[in-house]
């Protein structure tokens, strides 16, 4: 992804927006972020999670269903905090880069 420092704060939006609105899994992310353009690993991906983990904007908790482990992320009241704030400061950012405000 060129640029991909200037989306990385953008990508962890979007994954807290979908935590918040219920579990996430990685690839799940990965998937998700594809069909907005973003061309994301795993490698990639699991470090966005563990540290939205670490900050203490989601929690995990590991799901089995038969041999498959999966590892899903639900947003913390913290992170729902912190994602209203964000939204705010994405709405002035957008007004001033796409209405010119």
């Amino acid at each position: 992804m060129e640029d991909k420092d200037l989306y990385s704060g953008l990508i962890r939006l979007h994954v807290l927006h979908h935590a918040c609105e219920g579990e996430v899994f990685g690839l799940d992310m990965i998937e998700e972020l594809a069909r907005h353009g973003y061309k994301m690993s795993p490698g990639t991906m699991y470090p966005i999670l563990h540290g939205l983990e670490k900050r203490g904007y989601v929690k995990s908790a590991e799901f089995r269903s038969g041999k498959v482990r999966r590892r899903l992320y639900r947003a913390t009241p913290a992170g729902r905090k912190a994602l209203k704030a964000a939204k705010q400061k994405v709405r002035e950012l957008f007004g001033e880069l796409i209405e010119g405000k």
